[in-house]
C-alpha cells in the first residue's frame, strides 16, 4: 500500500515495494563505500544522494548505501540485545531520508522490533518523545551538513549514545559490511519484512505523531520551568529553511503563549539557502524580521534552525535604533547562559555549574563567575557535554544549562539536546519577568539598568570577546595527513619554537599552557602523554596574562562530522586585529605541521 503524508503530500513509503530487490552491487564496492562514512559519537554520516554531489537535493540513494543502511538497522537491533525492542524512528526533511527510513523500518520489523514512526520530525521532538517507553531511537539526519548528506543518530531517553556504545556499534558495522555475503544479508533482511507489519507501523503513524507533538509541547514548558499560564507578548519570525521544524510545534506553541508569529520558508524539504544557520545564512531571517518590525514593532526576535531543528541561531531588533542584527552562535549561547544563571542565582540556588565543549568562548567563564557558577569543559560532541553534566550532578553541582557554545544554541535540563524553542523561552523570560532583566544587568555591570528589558540591553551588559565564527571559511582546514597524533606532535614542536618570535608580551600575553580534551576530561599539559594514541580530541593553547588569568586561546580539533580540521581563536575584549593575527598563526602552524609529515 502506498502511504502519503497528509500534511506535506510527500510519499512516506509503499509497503508492497522492496527497495533492495533490484540492487546491483558487490561486497567489495560496499566495503569501499563504507570507507567514506564518518562514524562518530555525533552521528554516522555520508553523502547518501546517488550522484555524490553534496548539494544535490534529489531523493535517490546508491545501491551500496542502501545495503549499508540495512546493516546499520541490524547493528542497532543487535546492540539492544532484545527480541522485540521498541524503537522510535524519525527523519529530518532531507529527500534521501525517506528511503533510508523505509529500509531501516523494513529491517527492524523483519528482525522482530516494534517500530514507531514519526516521519519528518524535529530532533528535539523525537528525543523528547523517546522518553515515553522506547528502548531506543534512530534518527536519520545530517544536521547542519549540505542537503545531499545524511546520517544516523542512535540513543535512548532523550540523548544520543555515549562514545563507548557508539564505537562498539561502529566496530560491529565494519565487521558486518566486511563480510563476503554483505549484499545477500541485506537483501534477505529486507525481503522477509512482512507487509502486514509495515502496514501496522503506518496505521499507527498519525497517532504516534500527535502524541509526540503533545508530549514535546509539555516538555518545552517543563524545561523552561514554567506552566500553562506563561505569557510573553512578543513578535517572533521563524525562517525555517525547509527544516523538520516546519512539521513540529513551533507555530502553535508560540501562539499559545501569547507571541505574534510570522513564518517563512516553512515547506519541509524546500531548502532555500545553505543549511548551517550562521553568518550570511541568517540574512533572510534578518531581512524578514526588519520587514515585520517596520509593520509591527512587537516583532523583536527571529530564528533559523538547521535541517533537523536542534540548532537555531537568532537575529534581533536593537531597541536603540530599530536596526536588526545577527547574533553569532557564541553570542546566542552566552545570552541564554546569562539568563538562566541569573534566574537560578536570584532564587538562591548554589553549587551552580555549566558544562560546555572545549571551544566555547571564555566569555561563559566570565559570565558564570558573576553568578557564582563554575565552568567545566568536555570534548566537542553533544554526548560528551551531556555526560559531563551528568557527572557534575552526581558530584553535587546544579547543571541546568549546558551546551556546545561554539555551535550555537543550548541544552536546558532535563533536555539532552539543543533546541531553539528552549533558547527562545529563555529570552522570553526577560520580557515576562522584568525583574530578571534588572537582576542580570546589575550583576553583570554593577549598576541597575535605566531602560526597559531588551535583548540589546543584556548583550551590551555581557563581557565582550572576539571569537572566530564556527562556520567562518577560516575556521576549518583541509589537511593531507590525518594521523592526528603525529600532526599534533609536530604542531606542538612548532608552537614551542615559534612562540618567542610572536612577541605577544606587547599584547599583555606573557606565557601559555596547553589544554587537551577527550570525552568528558580536560587536562593541562603539552605532549602526547596528555592525550590518547588516537589523538582525536581538542587541543587548546591558552594565553596567560601577568596575573595568571586567561587572555584567550587558540584551538584545533579534527571534525567528527566532516573531513576537516576545525580551528578557532577566542580573545577577551574587542581585539579583532590580534584575533586575525593569531588565527593566521594558528593556520600557518597547522599547514607547516602538515607539510612536515610529507
Amino acid at each position: 500500500m502506498r502511504y502519503i503524508d497528509e500534511r506535506t503530500g510527500l510519499e512516506v513509503c509503499d509497503s508492497a515495494l522492496d527497495p533492495l530487490c533490484g540492487i546491483r552491487c558487490d561486497s567489495p564496492s560496499v566495503a569501499r563505500a563504507l570507507d567514506s562514512y564518518i562514524l562518530s559519537a555525533s552521528g554516522w554520516r555520508n553523502i547518501f544522494v546517488s550522484s555524490k554531489d553534496e548539494e544535490d537535493p534529489s531523493c535517490t540513494v546508491g545501491d551500496e548505501d542502501m545495503v549499508i543502511t540495512a546493516h546499520i538497522a541490524k547493528v542497532l537491533y543487535d546492540s539492544l540485545g532484545m527480541k522485540t525492542p521498541s524503537i522510535l524512528l524519525a527523519v529530518d526533511a532531507r529527500p534521501t531520508g525517506r528511503i533510508l527510513a523505509y529500509i531501516t523500518m523494513r529491517v527492524l520489523c523483519a528482525l522482530g522490533a516494534k517500530v514507531s514512526y514519526l516521519f519528518i520530525s524535529a530532533a528535539p521532538e523525537t528525543m523528547a518523545y523517546s522518553h515515553c517507553g522506547f528502548d531506543a531511537f534512530c534518527y536519520i539526519s545530517a544536521s547542519h551538513n549540505p542537503i545531499g548528506h545524511n546520517g544516523f543518530k542512535f540513543g535512548s531517553e532523550g540523548g544520543v549514545y555515549e562514545r563507548s556504545i557508539s564505537d562498539a556499534m561502529a566496530t560491529r558495522l565494519r565487521e558486518s559490511v566486511g563480510r563476503d555475503d554483505v549484499v545477500d544479508v541485506a537483501r534477505s533482511l529486507s525481503a522477509v519484512a512482512c507487509i502486514d507489519d509495515i502496514d501496522a507501523v503506518m496505521a499507527q503513524y498519525p497517532g504516534q505523531k500527535a502524541m509526540a507533538l503533545e508530549h514535546y509541547r509539555r516538555f518545552v514548558l517543563d524545561t523552561a520551568g514554567v506552566d500553562e499560564s506563561f505569557h510573553a507578548c512578543c513578535g517572533i519570525v521563524g525562517e525555517l529553511n525547509g527544516s523538520a521544524r516546519s512539521l513540529s510545534i513551533d507555530k502553535d506553541f508560540l501562539k499559545s503563549i501569547g507571541c505574534r508569529t510570522h513564518f517563512v520558508n516553512d515547506t519541509p524539504g524546500r531548502v532555500v539557502h545553505a543549511i548551517v544557520p550562521e553568518g550570511e545564512n541568517l540574512i533572510p531571517c534578518r531581512d524578514e524580521l526588519a520587514r515585520c518590525h517596520a509593520q509591527d514593532p512587537s516583532f523583536i526576535l527571529g530564528y533559523c534552525p538547521d535541517n533537523d531543528g536542534d540548532r537555531g541561531n537568532f537575529v534581533y531588533v536593537r531597541q536603540s535604533d530599530g536596526q536588526c542584527e545577527i547574533l553569532q552562535a557564541q553570542e546566542v549561547f552566552a545570552l541564554v547562559v546569562a539568563i538562566e544563571l541569573a534566574d537560578l542565582s536570584r532564587r538562591g540556588v548554589s553549587d551552580l555549574a555549566v558544562a560546555v565543549n572545549c571551544p566555547t568562548s571564555e566569555r561563559i567563564d566570565a559570565i558564570a563567575s558573576v553568578f557564582g557558577a563554575k565552568v567545566f569543559r568536555a570534548e566537542v560532541g553533544e554526548a560528551n557535554v551531556v555526560n559531563l553534566a551528568s557527572q557534575l550532578r552526581e558530584s553535587g553541582h546544579v547543571v541546568h544549562v549546558l551546551g556546545e557554545g561554539s555551535n550555537g544554541g543550548n541544552i536546558t535540563a532535563p533536555a539532552k539536546v539543543r533546541d531553539p524553542l528552549n533558547s527562545i523561552m529563555s529570552v522570553l523570560k526577560l520580557f515576562a519577568d522584568p525583574g530578571l532583566f534588572s537582576y542580570a544587568v546589575e550583576k553583570l555591570t554593577g549598576r541597575r539598568p535605566d531602560a526597559e528589558p531588551s535583548i540589546e540591553g543584556l548583550i551590551d551588559a555581557m563581557p565582550h570577546y572576539t571569537t572566530t565564527g564556527a562556520f567562518s571559511t577560516l575556521a576549518k582546514m583541509h589537511v593531507k595527513h590525518t594521523c592526528w597524533a603525529r600532526l599534533k606532535n609536530e604542531y606542538e614542536t612548532l608552537l614551542v619554537r615559534q612562540w618567542p618570535g610572536m612577541h605577544l608580551e606587547d599584547e599583555g600575553i606573557v606565557s601559555y599552557e596547553v589544554h587537551q580534551t577527550e570525552g568528558t576530561k580536560e587536562v593541562v599539559g603539552l605532549g602526547e602523554a596528555f592525550r590518547s594514541p588516537a589523538a582525536k580530541g581538542g587541543l587548546k593553547v591558552v594565553f596567560l596574562q601577568n596575573d595568571g588569568t586567561h587572555a584567550g586561546y587558540m584551538w584545533l580539533r579534527p571534525s567528527g562530522t566532516e573531513s576537516v580540521l576545525r580551528v578557532l581563536v577566542d580573545l577577551k575584549g574587542d581585539r579583532q586585529a590580534l584575533h586575525d593575527r593569531l588565527l593566521s598563526w594558528q593556520r600557518s602552524l597547522i599547514e607547516e605541521a602538515d607539510s612536515a609529515l610529507d
